[in-house]
């Protein structure tokens, strides 16, 4: 036996003989100062935390683990990483790392050691690997609030079925007849909110009209009240999956599990209701996204739980709300901001209104939604330079090798979208905002090289609802409003997603015709 590793043991020992120490001092000073445990409990846990990582880090040193700092005992670089993020500083944070231990490097993100990779290879690793080396399992945080059953989660034939359900409501023909009752919506929408107002936060209104369409095209709730109530809860839920899973009062994760509490004691009512009117054929197993999971049955011809039934309305109605809100809340301060951008934009949505007239047609079609060509490549290209999602997780179900280096079984593996939407070797000019770059381009795009909807298996079920959301959503803003930032200068903060960092205050008035 090695010197080196008799000293770990009698390291390892000494913690332990401390750890006791400490928890016989706890139950003592409980006795006497209750007041003083909880304050204790939090001591002893990241107690805990740190002789845990110290014996976790020992273990993975007979590995060839990449570089990279695991920081701090249960924290990790989780701090430093929201920092970065909030300062708009995300890339910088990956490339500093990546300058100093390539392309590949470990490091610790809500509360789980994580290896990042970097690049085309390393998306592809990522997005195109097997279930059975790299699961789509998520960080504690997020697995939490979302539900242990929520799609993310699921693999093999589960994952199969409920993907299968979910994009039976989102096929184009389904998609095709909700254009006249979307459109028909947002116009209600933008109205309302502008209604005997001059300013308006263009994030809280693209928040509201984002949720209240998923709630009411995808799901079939209508009712004002509870659209409301939810709206705010998973508001509530959604700053809580990227955080530390602290479960302590006053936390935000606390508070986020609270939030997803009420939202199964809302939801389970209305299940039961839409169970009723399907059995009494009110509904249609497509009608809406409780409808077509209600009706699913799984290889052993069972109907899946109500829990599992909600883990992916939290999750569907999350990806869908707040990327189509941050999409829409990145344009309207695009088009603030670039008089030629907005002028392209207007011209080739008035030309839908001139051309409208001329045949009669009385709302948004299907066609016209596919002419609007130039505005979605303004997306496409915004999406590029600011990407809604920043990455995604995976994490190994057993020891995996990537890149001549080693990782451990239950680590997180992570892949992030800047590493190529900003690699000139990718995209010419990559700091230039250019549409035109999505209009036949000169060379094609690689696969697993523009991932604003992720890539492989698991690209996001909800993207084209997303593209025909915002297409609606601009058509109606240009043709019917004038608006100008309040805040010219105002930049894009991360918390954990982009959005304009002061709320996006505008000055907003009907357009003369």
């Amino acid at each position: 036996m090695s010197y080196n590793f008799k000293l770990n043991v009698f390291h390892f020992n000494l913690s332990i003989n401390i750890l006791l120490l400490f928890v016989s001092l706890h139950n003592i000073v409980q006795s006497y100062y209750k007041h003083m445990a909880f304050i204790l409990v939090i001591a002893i846990t990241l107690i805990i935390a740190f002789f845990v990582s110290k014996l976790l880090l020992f273990k993975g040193q007979t590995k060839n683990l990449p570089g990279g700092s695991l920081g701090y005992p249960l924290l990790g670089e989780s701090l430093s990483f929201r920092r970065a993020q909030k300062q708009n500083r995300g890339p910088q944070w990956f490339e500093e790392r990546v300058s100093k231990h390539g392309p590949v490097f470990k490091t610790s993100l809500m509360g789980s050691p994580t290896v990042v990779v970097t690049g085309q290879a390393g998306n592809k690793f990522v997005l195109g690997g097997r279930d059975d080396a790299l699961a789509t399992k998520q960080p504690l945080a997020l697995a939490s609030i979302a539900g242990k059953e929520n799609i993310f989660e699921l693999t093999g034939s589960r994952y199969k079925m409920v993907k299968g359900a979910m994009m039976s409501i989102l096929k184009p023909e389904i998609l095709q007849k909700n254009i006249k009752p979307m459109d028909e919506l947002i116009k209600n929408i933008l109205l309302r909110e502008t209604k005997n107002k001059d300013t308006i936060k263009g994030v809280a209104t693209m928040k509201k009209l984002a949720f209240e369409l998923a709630s009411n095209i995808l799901t079939g709730i209508k009712d004002e009240h509870t659209t409301e109530a939810l709206s705010d809860d998973l508001s509530i839920a959604f700053k809580a999956i990227a955080t530390i899973p602290f479960n302590f009062p006053g936390t935000v994760f606390w508070k986020g599990l609270r939030a997803r509490s009420r939202i199964v004691s809302r939801i389970l009512p209305i299940l039961e209701q839409k169970r009723e009117e399907l059995s009494k054929g009110k509904l249609s197993p497509t009608s809406d996204l409780f409808t077509c999971l209600l009706t699913l049955r799984d290889e052993n011809q069972k109907p899946l739980s109500d829990d599992m039934i909600i883990d992916n309305y939290v999750t569907l109605i999350i990806a869908s709300h707040d990327t189509s809100a941050i999409l829409l809340s990145l344009m309207i301060w695009k088009l603030s901001r670039d008089s030629e951008i907005y002028n392209k934009v207007l011209e080739e949505q008035m030309d839908i209104l001139r051309k409208r007239d001329e045949e009669a047609e009385d709302g948004l079609t299907w066609s016209e939604i596919h002419n609007m060509k130039y505005t979605w490549r303004v997306a496409q290209e915004l999406m590029r330079m600011v990407p809604p999602v920043f990455g995604s997780f995976r994490t190994t179900v057993k020891d995996t090798q990537y890149g001549g280096y080693d990782i451990p079984k239950g680590w997180l593996v992570l892949w992030v979208a800047h590493g190529t939407h900003m690699n000139k070797d990718v995209f010419d000019n990559p700091t230039e905002f250019d549409p035109s770059r999505f209009e036949n381009p000169s060379k094609p795009i690689p696969p697993f090289t523009y991932l604003p909807f992720g890539g492989g298996l698991h690209t996001c079920i909800g993207n084209e609802f997303v593209k025909i959301e915002l297409l609606i959503v601009i058509h109606n803003l240009v043709t019917k409003f004038e608006w100008s930032q309040l805040h010219p200068e105002e930049a894009i903060t991360r918390n954990p997603v982009p959005y304009p960092s002061m709320g996006l205050p505008i000055k907003i008035k009907p357009r003369k015709l």
